[in-house]
């Protein structure tokens, strides 16, 4: 495999004053690119990347038989859905709020702008629990940070432990992740769909974690099977997105056109405004963007996708 050629993304990333640009390729950290020196310390919203940790806490809970099993309804958690006049409700699953299908009438924002109406209620689980269903539990992907607070909540329930405190012990010490900071919900728990702040390095482990299927230096803080069955598609997202949802994952794939029979899959953890955490298997590869000046007339760039995954392509030539 050719080494990349990185001179032309260095200019991009220049051009479109991207906050960092990290990129690991089988162990050896091949761009390790900041605007300013001093953002390699400090610590950065990575919003709803912020899932994807939750689903690796979720996903250790099970593995450790101290959380429920995905087919778990999550009536055990909140008794008041035995009331509610939407039966449907007491289908829905603990994996169902994982691949984000529990059939909540939702939009994320614009629409019934769900999320922000939810982050301004005195409890946001109560708001999410009591909107009503426009799809059968399990059918359909619909975008929701509600869906991560629950299970962010159901987490703290069954660990005893608030969910920074779970994290810390489980996931953030054996990953030597010793700085962050957390955002929390008006009842104290730890916000399950946006709200961590880390730093772009601590990232990358976190990518390398899942890249190495749950390994960490001879320890396995994740089932391998438990992380292959968890980044795999289950549904195709919602648009605009053009990829598939797993258990907080998006999963996609890219292919040379020139070449038939050349799909690359790939899982990413994607936050607003062009925070990413992307997992390329098969190339050995973790890339981490942070992204923070985004003028009215500049929407985020899919760096990966139109710059890197090119290169991708030129390197296997």
């Amino acid at each position: 495999m050719k080494s990349l050629e990185l001179k032309p993304l260095i200019h991009v990333l220049n051009e479109l004053e991207t906050r960092s640009c990290l990129i690991e390729q089988q162990g050896n950290m091949i761009m390790n690119y900041y605007r300013e020196p001093q953002i390699a310390n400090e610590l950065y919203k990575i919003n709803s990347c912020t899932k994807s940790v939750i689903s690796a806490l979720v996903s250790i809970a099970m593995d450790q038989q101290r959380g429920p099993k995905p087919e778990t309804p999550i009536l055990e958690f909140f008794p008041q859905l035995a009331t509610d006049s939407d039966s449907r409700k007491r289908d829905i699953t603990i994996e169902h709020l994982l691949t984000m299908s529990a059939g909540f009438n939702w939009t994320e924002f614009g629409g019934q702008n769900s999320f922000p109406t939810m982050s301004k209620t005195s409890d946001w689980v109560q708001f999410v629990l009591s909107q009503p269903l426009s799809d059968v539990p399990g059918t359909r992907m619909e975008y929701s940070s509600g869906c991560s607070q629950l299970l962010a909540t159901i987490l703290r329930n069954v660990s005893g432990q608030t969910v920074a405190e779970f994290a810390e012990q489980q996931l953030f010490q054996p990953l030597s992740i010793e700085s962050y900071h957390w955002e929390t919900d008006p009842q104290g728990t730890h916000t399950g769909g946006f709200g961590l702040h880390l730093r772009p390095m601590d990232m990358l482990k976190f990518g390398r974690l899942y890249l190495n299927q749950g390994g960490w230096e001879g320890r396995q803080i994740i089932q391998t099977e438990t992380v292959r069955y968890s980044t795999r598609p289950f549904l195709p997202a919602a648009k605009p997105q053009k990829a598939f949802y797993g258990w907080h994952w998006w999963t996609s794939s890219f292919s040379d056109e020139t070449e038939i029979g050349t799909e690359t899959d790939y899982f990413y953890a994607l936050g607003f405004g062009g925070q990413y955490i992307v997992v390329v298997p098969s190339y050995d590869m973790v890339v981490v963007v942070t992204a923070d000046r985004f003028k009215k007339k500049r929407t985020p760039v899919d760096i990966f996708r139109q710059y890197i995954v090119p290169l991708l392509l030129q390197q296997n030539k």
